[in-house]
């Protein structure tokens, strides 16, 4: 039997009409990604060590230049001082938001804030690591870099410092010293490679990534396409400091997570400034921990 539908009254009508209008609007504003180089992980690939660019992975806010304002990664609109701006040029520049090693909570919360602080803006740098309309090499785009940093002569326009090194033995030596110092890892960027949108092979990163146990408290529960699975785990460090891992999930996982009591092994990128581990995932349940 065909579904039949009530006739709709000239109010709901103009209703529907009206709620059309207004969605047009909220489509346009819509925040649009810029279009950026993506890294890959390197881990133990072999490569031409030579070949590339080595510069210190910053943990900082990644953002673009478009030449008049400054954009997240997201595609939303980063709130500057006028002076933290003042003068720079209007060539596109991909860079980071940074302050120092291990600000990253600092720093974020700085480009969050829709009502910009200068006094807090003063310790922020935007340290450059790419010209995205430059149509050479990694090499032309490098040397291009320091000249436009050099000429904008602006306190709080810098550039990443980008090297070379001889061997996989020298890269290595080089990683341990940034880990060892509080940084995150390296980029390493082929000096041949022009600039391209995605992942590209020619931008890599090098990390440690440091893996450690949790126990598992509780269950908050998923939104969204996992509305009825897990959204995240509560979990508890030794030390008794609890937090959440929400990513690193099967399907199949979210919907027999691991048991209350249990342990898992979830893997982090260094520490947040009140010390707990930062961009968790989970990597597996570990049966041979002590209930």
């Amino acid at each position: 039997m065909p579904l039949r539908h009530a006739p709709r009254s000239p109010s709901v009508a103009l209703l529907l009409l009206l709620l059309c209008a207004l969605s047009t609007p909220l489509q346009a504003n819509t925040p649009t990604p810029p279009a950026l180089m993506l890294a890959r992980d390197l881990g133990t690939t072999p490569i031409d060590v030579p070949a590339y660019f080595v510069s210190e992975k910053l943990d900082g806010v990644r953002a673009r230049w478009d030449g008049r304002a400054l954009w997240t990664r997201g595609g939303h609109r980063i709130a500057t001082p006028p002076g933290f701006v003042q003068g720079w040029p209007d060539t596109p520049m991909d860079g980071e938001l940074w302050i120092a090693r291990n600000r990253f909570d600092v720093v974020s919360g700085i480009a969050r804030s829709t009502r910009p602080d200068p006094a807090a803006w003063e310790a922020v740098r935007f340290m450059v690591f790419d010209l995205p309309a430059h149509p050479g090499p990694f090499a032309e785009r490098v040397a291009a870099m320091r000249t436009l940093v050099a000429q904008t002569a602006h306190p709080q326009l810098r550039m990443v410092e980008q090297n070379r090194v001889a061997s996989r033995a020298a890269l290595d030596a080089r990683l341990a010293q940034v880990v060892a110092a509080g940084g995150e890892g390296l980029m390493l960027h082929h000096a041949d490679a022009r600039y391209g949108v995605g992942r590209s092979n020619a931008l890599l990163k090098l990390k440690p990534h440091d893996d450690a146990e949790a126990r598992v408290l509780a269950h908050a529960p998923g939104k969204g396409k996992y509305t009825g699975m897990l959204g995240a785990l509560v979990v508890e460090h030794h030390d008794g400091r609890q937090f959440r891992i929400g990513t690193g999930f099967t399907d199949a996982q979210r919907a027999d997570p691991p048991p209350l009591g249990s342990w898992v092994t979830y893997r982090y990128n260094g520490l947040t400034s009140t010390g707990l581990p930062r961009i968790t995932r989970f990597l597996r349940i570990r049966d041979d921990m002590p209930p």
